[in-house]
């Protein structure tokens, strides 16, 4: 049938061999040009067994158009545009008209095919493979470092480069820094920590924080897990120990634990739930003594806590009711006035407001345990903690 169902395409449809060999490309072993040119030569010994004419190979494709002899015109751009950045697998895409996807389509179908390969699948592999031996980088199928999109008859490449993910952990050392660019701040936590990474690999630097911190609170400690995502990296070999460096002597940020990572691990780090140990001073207006330190601890220790969201974020947070558990509280007398409060909490917890009460939307609160104002006058952030393991009770009594 193969032969039969071959001499009716061509009688309609002048093919070259790439194209004749692809409607029976899952049929027997070979590229299909190879395929094709055997096809051929038998239909045309059975055809001048009949006396009639033979399909000659035509100057140009009725459907490809004769594009595989542009093959080598397509792998030299190819090339070309793989100066442009680093990379160490690649893959080759494609982008062909609609109108010649559409009429292999009908012709597949009009002769009831059903062993036949797509045009932009082959001619993908075709480029991928002499890109690859002249590269002498591999293709990857599953996750390249950078994909060729080919316009073959245009002859136009386009570069989609895999984004590189970074992990560390940063501590910001000073207050009055935002974690990402707010207006009225000429720089924040994202930007002092970008810029290198930036600079280093040509790329556009996207910072995910796990969590965050207000501006006049420091973030001390483990520091808090981070993912860098750079879009469209030029360089992706990159000296992290360098850059770490570089970002540390701003004085104001420092960065930890620094390593390449993935999409996975950004996805699976940013939607956990971390608790935190917390160092608040808290100012009592009416005055503080031992008495009420005690107090506050027993009350806290253990305790769930009903949290509104806080006024000051009401405009860019939803109006629910929150339940958040502080598992440790501990303080320690300062003066007349002030205490010190360590907490080890839920993450998601507003500390702030956990102190202040937040004109009763906070329940229990120091404010309301004391039954006096209260709040807070400066927060640090001591340890994020990566697990909900009991040694973080023993932890926070050590710091």
């Amino acid at each position: 049938m193969i032969i039969e169902k071959a001499e009716g395409v061509l009688e309609k449809y002048a093919l070259c061999n790439h194209c004749l060999g692809r409607l029976f490309a899952g049929l027997g072993k070979g590229d299909n040009e190879k395929r094709g040119v055997a096809i051929r030569f038998v239909l045309n010994m059975e055809r001048e067994a009949r006396g009639l004419k033979p399909f000659e190979e035509p100057e140009e494709c009725a459907l490809c158009m004769s594009i595989f002899e542009r093959i080598g015109e397509v792998v030299d751009l190819v090339i070309q545009k793989a100066r442009e950045v680093e990379f160490e697998s690649f893959l080759v895409g494609s982008r062909f008209p609609e109108e010649i996807l559409e009429k292999e389509k009908r012709i597949t179908g009009e002769f009831g095919l059903k062993h036949w390969e797509s045009v932009n699948r082959e001619f993908n592999r075709e480029v991928g493979k002499r890109v690859e031996q002249a590269l002498k980088k591999p293709v990857d199928k599953h996750n390249p470092d950078i994909v060729f999109i080919v316009d073959p008859y245009a002859m136009k490449i386009e570069l989609q480069v895999k984004p590189l993910f970074i992990y560390g952990r940063y501590r910001k050392l000073v207050r009055g820094i935002p974690q990402t660019p707010f207006k009225g701040y000429r720089e924040s936590v994202a930007s002092i920590i970008c810029r290198p990474f930036s600079r280093a690999t040509g790329g556009r630097c996207i910072f995910h924080g796990a969590g965050r911190e207000d501006i006049d609170v420091r973030m001390l400690g483990n520091g808090r897990p981070f993912i860098l995502e750079i879009k469209s990296p030029r360089k992706r070999k990159i000296n992290l120990d360098e850059i770490s460096e570089k970002i540390n002597r701003s004085g104001k940020v420092e960065v930890l634990d620094i390593r390449f990572s993935t999409r996975e691990e950004m996805e699976s780090i940013l939607t956990a739930n971390h608790r935190k140990i917390y160092e608040a001073i808290v100012y009592v207006e009416e005055g503080v003594d031992e008495r009420d330190v005690r107090k506050v601890e027993r009350t806290l220790t253990g305790a769930l806590i009903q949290q509104k969201t806080p006024v000051r974020v009401l405009k860019r947070r939803a109006d629910i009711i929150r339940e958040r558990r502080v598992y440790l509280a501990e303080g320690k007398l300062i003066d007349k006035n002030h205490f010190r409060l360590k907490l080890l909490t839920d993450g998601g917890l507003y500390i702030k407001e956990l102190i202040s009460g937040d004109g009763g939307r906070t329940v229990p609160s120091v404010s309301s345990i004391l039954g006096k104002r209260t709040w807070c006058e400066a927060l640090d952030v001591l340890e994020i903690l990566d697990s909900d393991e009991p040694q973080a009770y023993f932890w926070v009594k050590t710091l």
